[in-house]
């Protein structure tokens, strides 16, 4: 499993690898723009399973791929 901090920086690595910024990922994702930062930044370390979901989905990643 994941440990701390993996969650973030997996999305974080394959939002900027889709050329997305956070704004505009939040808006394609649905998940408000001051909930993906704190994920980004560790803040928020273990997101609910919707909310990988549907940051994984607007990603075109599973969510193991995020979990990695």
């Amino acid at each position: 499993m994941a440990t701390e901090n993996n969650i973030g920086e997996n999305i974080k690595k394959h939002r900027t690898k889709s050329g997305l910024s956070q704004e505009d990922f939040a808006q394609k994702s649905g998940v408000k723009y001051t909930t993906l930062t704190k994920i980004e930044s560790g803040v928020i370390k273990t997101p609910s399973v919707v909310m990988v979901g549907k940051i994984a989905k607007a990603l075109g990643v599973s969510i193991e791929e995020l979990l990695k």
